[in-house]
């Protein structure tokens, strides 16, 4: 069967734009196509920084026929009824229809409209100009002579040419003939930039990708990848280091190259005296370069850098590029990371560097939000909760406020200031530096923590009361205002904050209770405002809480009825931990064949009583038994079982045995 290929060629495709992209464009088509009645075999997107292309295999050579049935108006029915039928049919007399007849609704026209299928060729023409013109770009340009008009095209950069091709493997392809912005399609592309020895005439898929690689073009990110990935690697292990591998600057990398090659540099010794985070921080983003390390150790002065070309001299000049830029960057990181151990200006009273530092923040007045105060008035918030909250988690309060209070003071760094990345993991390196307590140090580093599904969570006492001091300062607070998330709008990142929250409490077995913390806050913060004026929030808060664990347990795998089915039981919310507990318990429990079994029994006794109440009326089952009439051996058995049942559940679940009170 057919195949198409269609190529997009233009000046750069910004790396972060370019995954997305394709698949947009992927989407666009085959869904164009699906409402045409066009189904296919399997569509494939690639993108490189200069090309997107789409490849669609089984594709028919023409659309399918068509036929539709359009029912009308009924015999005799007013004229006017009868033109719009006959203009909505595309028929020029009721000749053209035939007459049914319905038992109840009597005799009516249907015209039967059949359409046969166009060639595909025409098909795509038709669909692939407007794609190209609404294309979906976050940013686009207009560029030219034709940019004046506001018709002109916009694309992310100057589109250059368009390849689109169809036809069979085994034949000559044909072009689909269209025009957009004055660009007419063709068969001719381009290789890479500086290698490519001119342009390239296209014929099927096979022949495009293998006419690219000669030309120096590999087309698929993903091969990319692993190029960069295993070249790095086998590069590394040449000098006895490691790769220190990095997922996001990969991907990253492999979207400004289009012929990877991978390259070794390096700098003084002397900058390892920079903490290995900031020195990563530095190398990946000013150079987009990966670090290298001692097998399972230290970090080395060794970087890997990947350029777009074979150069003839071995990459030499490249590097030395890099290496300059990397020694440059370097030099500013370590004048930052000695500055920020000194006494600061005009804070040199205030105590020790962070402690200045901290001074500062307070001194700026800096907005945290118009509604919430400066970010020394939320310091001051986090230190309360966290003090509240550390006999809660068996944390010392002191320890729990003090890290509080130094929690922010890193924002007024200079390391921090140039790679914001950092911030809470020099805070830690600050405070070891000038003697805080162990704890408290974590504590700094880890209150951020977990800041995706990917990160740990904290797990010392102290880190997890000033992590959730902060997460609680930052959601009740926003609730406070009314500064929600909306759809999916969520520009504070509350539910990262609510899903951090949820995963501390069930990752550390503590009890944590959202309304319970959200009244502490109103209580603390907000006293002499009336409870009816804030409740209304603590219940929907409590309510963003039920929601934020049944998207939690759905990326689990968990049922997400199991939620609802809890919190009917309970009638409220509980804690965090206990809930996730008691479903955990009834989702392993109907895995048995107890629980199967239960199940069936109880589907099979409410579908009983549902009908004997179709016929005594919905009250007649609704009261409690009566010891009185329980007249039977069988009755009284049953009934002592149940109350020791009763007992017996009510005994594990105050004992928190969730599993056992299913049993």
């Amino acid at each position: 069967m057919p195949d198409l290929l269609l190529e997009l060629f233009c000046e750069e495709i910004p790396a972060r734009m370019q995954a997305d992209a394709a698949a947009a464009l992927q989407k666009l088509v085959t869904g164009a196509l699906v409402e045409r009645g066009v189904l296919y075999e399997g569509a494939q997107a690639f993108a490189t920084p200069r090309r997107l292309a789409l490849h669609i295999a089984g594709l028919p050579a023409r659309q399918p026929d068509t036929r539709e049935e359009r029912k009308g108006p009924r015999v005799g029915a007013p004229e006017g009824a009868i033109q719009g039928f006959l203009k909505g049919a595309g028929i020029a007399s009721l000749a053209e229809a035939t007459v049914v007849t319905d038992a109840k609704k009597g005799d009516f026209y249907v015209a039967v409209i059949a359409r046969a299928g166009r060639a595909m060729p025409e098909v795509l023409a038709e669909i692939l100009p407007g794609i190209v013109k609404t294309f979906p770009w976050p940013k686009s340009m207009r560029w030219g002579a034709a940019s004046t008009s506001p018709d002109a095209l916009r694309w992310v950069r100057p589109l250059q040419s368009i390849v689109c091709l169809f036809g069979p493997e085994t034949e000559e392809p044909e072009v689909v003939p269209f025009e957009v912005g004055g660009i007419v399609s063709g068969n001719i592309t381009y290789g890479h930039r500086f290698m490519s020895p001119g342009p390239i005439k296209v014929r099927r898929f096979e022949d495009y990708v293998a006419s690219l690689k000669k030309a120096h073009v590999v087309l698929d990110t993903e091969r990319r990848k692993q190029i960069i990935l295993h070249d790095a690697r086998d590069l590394a292990l040449a000098q006895g280091l490691e790769l220190v591998e990095d997922d996001g600057l990969l991907n990253e990398v492999a979207g400004l190259v289009e012929w990877p090659v991978v390259l070794l540099g390096g700098f003084e010794a002397a900058f390892l005296d920079i903490p290995p985070e900031v020195v990563r921080a530095t190398i990946r983003a000013n150079q987009k370069c990966f670090v290298l390390r001692e097998p399972g150790g230290a970090l080395t002065n060794k970087f890997i850098l990947v350029a777009n070309i074979a150069a003839t001299d071995g990459g030499r000049v490249i590097a030395a590029g890099n290496e300059r830029v990397v020694r440059a960057r370097l030099s500013d990181a370590l004048y930052f990371w000695q500055t920020d151990q000194k006494d600061l200006p005009g804070f040199a009273d205030k105590g020790k560097p962070l402690d200045q530092r901290l001074a500062k923040l307070r001194a700026l007045n800096i907005v945290f939000h118009d509604k919430l105060g400066t970010q020394g008035e939320r310091v001051d918030r986090i230190m309360a909760l966290a003090q509240e909250i550390a006999p809660l988690v068996g944390a010392d309060p002191d320890k729990a406020a003090r890290a509080a209070q130094l929690c922010k003071a890193d924002l007024m760094t200079e390391v921090v200031g140039e790679f914001p990345e950092v911030q809470g993991l020099m805070g830690r390196r600050y405070a070891e530096l000038q003697g805080e307590d162990a704890e408290v140090c974590a504590a700094i580093e880890e209150h951020y923590k977990p800041q995706g599904p990917g990160d740990r969570v904290p797990v010392a006492p102290v880190s997890v009361a000033v992590a959730l001091a902060d997460k609680f300062d930052t959601l009740a607070g926003f609730w406070w205002i009314d500064e929600t998330p909306t759809g999916s709008k969520d520009p504070y990142a509350l539910r990262r904050a609510a899903l951090g929250t949820i995963r501390i409490a069930i990752e550390n077995k503590i009890k944590v209770h959202p309304r319970a913390m959200f009244e502490l806050y109103a209580n603390k913060f907000h006293a002499g405002s009336p409870y009816r004026s804030w409740s209304g929030r603590a219940n929907q808060f409590q309510l963003f809480f039920e929601n934020r664990l049944e998207v939690l347990f759905r990326d689990q795998g968990k049922r997400h009825d199991l939620v609802s089915a809890v919190l009917y039981s309970l009638g409220t919310f509980i804690d965090i931990y206990a809930l996730s507990s008691r479903v955990d318990a009834v989702a392993q429990f109907l895995q048995t064949d107890d629980g199967k079994n239960l199940l069936a029994g109880y589907k099979r006794a409410a579908n009983i009583l549902s009908k004997e109440e179709q016929k005594d009326g919905e009250d007649a089952f609704q009261d409690r038994h009566e010891p009185n009439l329980r007249i039977t051996h069988e009755e009284q058995v049953l009934a002592a079982a149940i109350d020791r049942a009763r007992e017996n559940c009510a005994r594990c679940i105050g004992e928190e045995d969730f599993e056992g009170a299913m049993r």
